[in-house]
């Protein structure tokens, strides 16, 4: 396994992180089995593990801390804070009162002292940036956190965040973890150059495209959309829709490079975001032994500059061949009184 500083704090990572979103009820639900597949996982070389208060409910952050009893001085831990944890206001966002409640509550489940890193799942236009940082800048003062970052942030957002804390003397975010593979290279035109103008490490999430590049949807094949990922979103699986044309047409042809280099496509597909200097490690996200293992393949596996060149040929640098799935969009899209004025004000000089 190889190892890479994540940013400037001088944590030294895997370069595969072991993401646990598919640990609890929403993926694999046997505890035991989760908690042996983190234990192959250490046992391969991976010291980076990523998970979040959200991801089934904060069950996968308790089968996390029973994996790592025993192990957890070894392990650099990170999760995530901001989606809505129950019902009610003020039980998300990105707010001191919810920072500070939530980050106790993770803690526990984690059965630790200490979370390594704390990222901020999503942006929150209801809460200024400055109170965001300087919550989390207490955190790392108090020992609760060793440092902080984002998640899924757009280039000006990472931006203002540096300038707030520098204005405020905070402490900033030191990594920013977006989604990226072969399908959506996006972030390649400006949040990764960003990110490494700012110092900070990159943790990517999704290598596998939401399951298109494993090999299992393919063109002219028939997509059962009542199991998996297909069953939670069947709007992005759609075989009639022209987007999932597109995805499996790349596909096509991104599986004539894996065989020809003797490979398979997840292995390709896991290989290829961590050959970017900007990235720091590549997320991957297994729900039973057996993915875990294949994924570990690519994991082991060095793309050479003729593989990157027929792949750059095929999805152009920068470029994406669909909107990369749970990306945050801006209010100043999604709410219709920030980008349409009142009929009343639209006619006149």
């Amino acid at each position: 396994m190889r190892y890479r500083t994540l940013g400037g704090t001088g944590i030294e990572v895997s370069a595969h992180c072991l993401g646990t979103m598919m640990f609890g009820a929403v993926g694999n639900p046997d505890h035991d089995a989760s908690v042996r597949i983190i234990h192959a996982a250490l046992d391969a070389g991976i010291n980076f593990v990523d998970t979040a208060d959200m991801y089934s409910s904060g069950e996968s952050e308790i089968i996390v801390g029973k994996a790592l009893k025993g192990r957890r001085d070894d392990v650099v831990l990170a999760t995530k804070v901001h989606f809505p944890m129950g019902e009610g206001p003020n039980r998300g966002g990105n707010s001191r009162r919810w920072i500070v409640k939530e980050v106790e509550e993770s803690l526990r489940r984690l059965g630790t002292d200490w979370i390594d890193l704390y990222q901020i799942h999503r942006p929150d236009h209801t809460t200024d940036i400055e109170e965001t940082l300087s919550a989390l800048t207490d955190l790392v003062r108090q020992g609760k956190i060793r440092t902080f970052g984002c998640s899924t942030f757009p280039v000006e957002e990472i931006v203002e965040s540096h300038v707030a804390a520098e204005r405020r003397r905070l402490g900033r975010f030191r990594t920013e973890q977006p989604p990226y593979s072969i399908l959506a290279r996006g972030i390649e035109k400006s949040v990764l150059p960003v990110c490494r103008r700012y110092g900070m490490g990159v943790l990517t999430w999704s290598p596998l495209a939401s399951g298109f590049l494993t090999g299992r949807y393919r063109r002219g094949g028939t997509i059962d959309l009542s199991t998996g990922r297909a069953a939670l979103h069947p709007h992005r699986f759609d075989p009639s829709s022209p987007l999932t044309a597109a995805k499996l047409e790349v596909v096509e042809r991104l599986v004539a490079v894996a065989e020809s280099i003797g490979t398979t496509l997840p292995e390709l597909a896991v290989a290829f975001p961590i050959a970017h200097p900007a990235v720091t490690s590549v997320i991957i996200g297994p729900r039973t032994m057996d993915q875990l293992e294949s994924l570990l393949k690519g994991a082991s596996l060095t793309l050479d500059d003729e593989t990157l060149d027929r792949i750059d040929a095929i999805v152009p640098p920068g470029t994406n061949v669909y909107p990369p799935d749970g990306v945050w969009t801006p209010p100043s899209l999604t709410e219709l009184p920030l980008r349409r004025r009142p009929v009343g004000e639209r006619s006149g000089a």
